[in-house]
C-alpha cells in the first residue's frame, strides 16, 4: 500500500482526493493513514465521512508516509505543513498558491530540489480540458503565431485565508499555461471589485480580468489566422486529473513541471499587488534556482 496523508484537509480538494481513493479501483492500492486541519471540526468532517484518522498535529506523520498531499486553504501554511516531510524525501501535492510571499517560495522550492522531492499541484484550472487545448494550440502554432489572448477567473479579495492570493492563482496559472509561464512585466488595474491585469511577454500581451466572488471561468487565444474562446465548466475533472498525476509520481513518475516553471505564479501574483499599489508597470521576479 501506499501510505499517504492530507494536511489542510479545510480545502475540497480532500473530499474529492478521499473519494477517488475509496471509489476509484486504479488508486485502491493508496491508504490515507491521516488527515489534519487547524480547523480541527473540518478533519472530523472526513473522520465521520471516510473513516480516516484525525491527526492532531501536522507533523504527526513524520517517516510513516509514501507521499504528503498538502491542500491548507491559506498559502502561508503550505510551506509549514511540508517542512517537516521535506527528508523524507517523499513525493507532496501543493495545492494553491504554493506560497504567498517570495523568498518563502525559493527556499521551499531549493530544500525540495536538495532532497529531490517530486512534487505536483498548483491551480487545478491547468488540469481543464479547454486550457490543455489551447496550450498544445500555442505549442504547435495553430493559426500561426499568438497574438495574444484573455482570460477571466474569480478571486476573493477580502478572504481571510490570504485575500487576493487565496484564488488569483487559478487565472494566472491559465495564463502561465497557455502563454507562457514566465511573463517579463504586469500592469494591474482595479475598478470597483474587478482587477485587469496586462501579461506583457516578449511579443504580445495577455488581459486577465479577476471578477470578486463570480465563479466564471474563460480563456481565449488570439493567433494570426485562428481564435478560440470557451467558457469553462467547473468540473470534478479538474480534481480527477490533478489527483491521476500526483498517484503517478507517488508510484514513481517523474514530475511534470520544474520548481521553476512550478513557483512562477507566486512571482506573477505578487508583481500584480505591486502594480495595483504602484499605479505602475511592474517586472515578474524569476525564481533563482540552480536547474
Amino acid at each position: 500500500m501506499k501510505r499517504i496523508a492530507i494536511l489542510g484537509c479545510e480545502n475540497s480538494h480532500a473530499n474529492a482526493f478521499l473519494k477517488f481513493i475509496q471509489e476509484k479501483e486504479e488508486f485502491s492500492d493508496v491508504e490515507v493513514i491521516g488527515v489534519y486541519s487547524d480547523q480541527t471540526e473540518a478533519a472530523e468532517k472526513l473522520n465521520q465521512k471516510f473513516g480516516v484518522p484525525v491527526m492532531g498535529d501536522h507533523a504527526e506523520a513524520v517517516g510513516k508516509l509514501d507521499g504528503l498531499i498538502i491542500t491548507a486553504r491559506h498559502g502561508d501554511n503550505h510551506y509549514k505543513y511540508a517542512k517537516p516531510y521535506i527528508d523524507s524525501g517523499i513525493p507532496m501535492f501543493i495545492d494553491k498558491p504554493i506560497t504567498i510571499n517570495e523568498d518563502e517560495g525559493v527556499r521551499f522550492m531549493k530544500e525540495l530540489m536538495a532532497k529531490n522531492v517530486r512534487i505536483s499541484g498548483g491551480s487545478s484550472l491547468k488540469q481543464d480540458v479547454f486550457v490543455r487545448e489551447l496550450k498544445q494550440d500555442a505549442a504547435d502554432g495553430v493559426g500561426g503565431s499568438t497574438l495574444g489572448g484573455y482570460v477571466r477567473a474569480p478571486y476573493q479579495g477580502e478572504s481571510i485565508y490570504g485575500g487576493f492570493y487565496f484564488y488569483a492563482q487559478h487565472l494566472v496559472e491559465m495564463v502561465c499555461e497557455v502563454f507562457g509561464r514566465f511573463p517579463i512585466s504586469v500592469t494591474a488595474r482595479q475598478n470597483g471589485k474587478q482587477i485587469h491585469v496586462l501579461f506583457h511577454y516578449e511579443t504580445y500581451d495577455c488581459v486577465g480580468l479577476f471578477c470578486d466572488r463570480n465563479n466564471l471561468y474563460y480563456v481565449s487565444r488570439m493567433a494570426e489566422n485562428d481564435a478560440k474562446s470557451y467558457v469553462i465548466p467547473i468540473t470534478e475533472d479538474w480534481f480527477y486529473e490533478e489527483f491521476k498525476e500526483f498517484y503517478a509520481i507517488l508510484s514513481g513518475g517523474s514530475q511534470t513541471c520544474s520548481y521553476k516553471e512550478f513557483i512562477a505564479p507566486v512571482f506573477i501574483m505578487n508583481a500584480i499587488e505591486r502594480s495595483l499599489q504602484s499605479g505602475r508597470e511592474e517586472p515578474v521576479r524569476v525564481a533563482e534556482l540552480d536547474q
